[in-house]
């Protein structure tokens, strides 16, 4: 059986809803990052990068990445449709979440671990203040991207909308005005209508259930 390592409210959740709705078999593993537990020797062993999402696969081998692991769910479970069959809108698709990998998450880790980006010792509040401009930017790209659209490639629903999901979240959690985005709003209220995202949501405890 699968298993999914996972930490509430990391960029993890992406994975795990995309498991859900695949209707995969899998053991969900919780990493509790606040505790330093995705740097213990038993998870090194898991990840030696100390990262979540990781997920085990059937013969034991072990997959890191988001956008690697919501690529296997995704071709794992062909019948769920959670990437088009169409090459150009799969690796439009594919284009968005790396996008959202190597650029939007990166900078809300500025936001939330400043000092890991500067060794001035007053540079801290510089690094989230510019982190928390970009960032915005980001969000309303995504706003963008959503306009006259129910997801975040059209009419079909993939993995790429579970992604997106987690940085509204981390928006609100940033203090940014995320309800001004009216097009990402409106899809987090119908992400948060599908069952799959709800029982990941109540796992996870997520703040995202009180948005709803």
């Amino acid at each position: 059986m699968l298993t999914l390592y996972y930490a509430p409210g990391a960029c993890s959740m992406a994975s795990h809803i995309a498991l859900e709705e695949a209707g995969a078999q899998y053991t969900p593993h919780q990493i509790l990052t606040a505790k330093g537990e995705q740097r213990s020797p038993e998870y090194l062993k898991i990840n030696p990068r100390g990262k979540v999402p990781a997920l085990k696969l059937n013969d034991g081998s072990v997959l890191t990445e988001n956008v690697a692991i919501l690529i296997y769910i995704a071709r794992s479970f062909p019948e769920k449709k959670l990437v088009p069959d169409k090459v150009e809108d799969a690796v439009k698709g594919l284009s968005h979440m790396a996008w959202f990998s190597n650029t939007v998450h990166p900078t809300f880790a500025h936001i939330v671990r400043p000092e890991r980006f500067t060794k001035k010792a007053d540079g801290t509040d510089g690094v989230k203040d510019a982190a928390k401009e970009t960032y915005w930017g980001c969000m309303q790209e995504i706003d963008n991207i959503l306009a006259g659209k129910q997801w975040m490639l059209g009419d079909q629903y993939t993995v790429c909308d579970p992604y997106a999901l987690v940085f509204y979240g981390w928006g609100n959690r940033a203090g940014l005005p995320m309800t001004e985005l009216k097009n990402y709003t409106a899809h987090k209220d119908r992400m948060l209508k599908r069952p799959a995202v709800q029982k990941v949501l109540q796992r996870e405890e997520s703040p995202l259930l009180k948005a709803a």
